[in-house]
């Protein structure tokens, strides 16, 4: 059984009294253990499409169904409780908080997963240890490196076991070599903990990783 399907998923939006459909019908699905690329050109519609699929964004029509359960648009009160049980999420631009340590940052996230206390700071000295952080736990990321930063984000968004790994651009920031470690993290930690990973890029190192390459153009997707 698919971990993640989306199928016919249609997305318009209004500006003024014209509409702008972004999305015409995308559909993709993937597996746990699996890593699709989505790449496309600027404008194609992939953030917007990650975005329904993380949760964060209703379709306009088209169903999306995460471990089997379709996500009711009519429901927006159950999207937040899907966003903390079955997903993680990893952003280009890092997204961590100044003011907390590498640790912190991802106790917080499990703090919102309802994990906390010594269970917390357990789950996050293990995802941390995963992504070869150990002895950066206690680091604000101001004193971290981009790579580093990169791979908090990434323990961040294992932990809690969520099943899916939703990625945007995260290697956008980085340098080649960095990004190319940060790509081999990814792979490992999604097989080696049977996570359903999307990497929506332009980055063609991606490919190295992925089962599979998916490319949309015109808010539609070709596997």
């Amino acid at each position: 059984m698919n971990v993640l399907e989306a199928a016919d998923v249609v997305k318009t939006f209004r500006e003024g009294t014209e509409s702008v459909s972004v999305l015409r019908g995308a559909s993709l699905s993937l597996a746990r253990g699996e890593i699709v690329a989505l790449e496309g050109p600027s404008g194609s519609g992939k953030t917007t499409f990650l975005t329904i699929l993380g949760c964060m964004l209703t379709p306009t029509s088209g169903r999306v169904a995460i471990e089997g359960r379709a996500v009711d648009p009519n429901r927006p009160d159950r999207l937040p409780w899907l966003r903390r049980t079955s997903i993680g999420f990893v952003f280009q631009q890092f997204n961590l908080f100044p003011a907390l340590t590498a640790a912190e940052n991802v106790e917080y996230t499990l703090n919102l997963k309802g994990l906390k206390g010594k269970s917390a700071r357990i789950e996050a000295a293990r995802v941390l240890e995963a992504v070869g952080l150990t002895d950066r736990a206690h680091f604000l990321p101001r004193d971290l490196s981009g790579g580093q930063k990169q791979r908090v984000a990434i323990a961040r968004a294992l932990a809690g076991s969520a099943p899916i790994i939703l990625a945007d651009e995260p290697t956008a920031n980085l340098d080649s070599q960095v990004g190319s470690q940060v790509l081999e993290l990814f792979r490992d930690l999604a097989k080696r903990e049977n996570r359903a990973l999307l990497i929506v890029t332009h980055d063609p190192k991606v490919r190295g990783v992925a089962d599979r390459v998916a490319h949309i153009a015109d808010g539609v997707i070709q596997n």
